[in-house]
This record gives structure tokens, sequence and C-alpha cells, in this order.
């Protein structure tokens, strides 16, 4: 007769199948991605000064890489996460002091986070395309 293990009598740990998606969970994974995304932005931040430094030749190929569709589309992700993450360190900052905590106000803080990075964003698109003069 084979023999059966016995079923543990103890609690299974909490996964993603019982929590719900909330904004706030959702706001802090993106807190950890834009942080990643930042570290590729330092690169292609390098890679400008380099380029810079390196003369005329290497800093037209830069700019040929940033003003392409693919380069502009990275240079506006870059800014949003960068405005992203300062706001969402913002947001922990408030509820570092203890304040913040309440449901409605973690509600107005992660929304306030994400309407916030996108419109800095845009105004700041907006602002870098009226003083270089247009597209």
């Amino acid at each position: 007769m084979a023999e059966s293990k016995p079923v543990s009598e103890r609690p299974l740990s909490p996964h993603l199948q019982i929590y719900r998606p909330m904004l706030t969970m959702m706001m802090s994974i993106m807190h950890r991605v834009t942080g990643g995304a930042l570290f590729f932005g330092t690169l292609l931040m390098a890679w400008w000064l380099i380029a810079a430094a390196s003369g005329p030749a290497a800093y037209a190929t830069f700019q040929w890489f940033a003003g392409s569709i693919i380069g502009r589309l990275i240079l506006f992700g870059y800014t949003w996460a960068l405005y992203h993450h300062m706001l969402g360190g913002i947001r922990h900052f408030i509820w570092d002091t203890g304040r913040g905590f309440g449901p409605a106000e973690r509600e107005w803080l992660v929304r306030a986070n994400l309407i916030g990075s996108i419109v800095l964003t845009v105004l700041t698109w907006i602002v870098a395309y009226a003083v270089r003069g247009g597209v």
C-alpha cells in the first residue's frame, strides 16, 4: 500500500491570486520600474556627454539618434520616468513623516503622482519645442 504525505495545516502565504491590483500597488511597482529606467537613461546621458567631448562626428551621431522617432520616444519616456520617480519619492517622503496613510489620502497622493508626472512631462516637452523653435 502506497504511503500518502500528511496534509499540512499551515496557512498559505498570500500571493497575486489573492490580491486585487490597486492603484497604490501599481504605482509602487512603477516606482521601481522607473528607478531601473533611470539607470538606462543615465547611460544615455553619459553617451551624450562623451559624444560632446569626442568631437563633431560623435556628437552628430548622438544628435541623429536623439532626433529620430525612436530616440525621441526614449527621451520622452526618460523624461516621464524622471518626473514619475521624483514625485513617487516625494510621496514616499510624505509617508515617512507618518502622514497620508488614510484611504482617501493614499488615493489622492497616488493620483497626483500619476497625473503630475504626465502633466510635467508634456509641459517640459512643449517648453522645449517652443524654445527650440518647433519640431
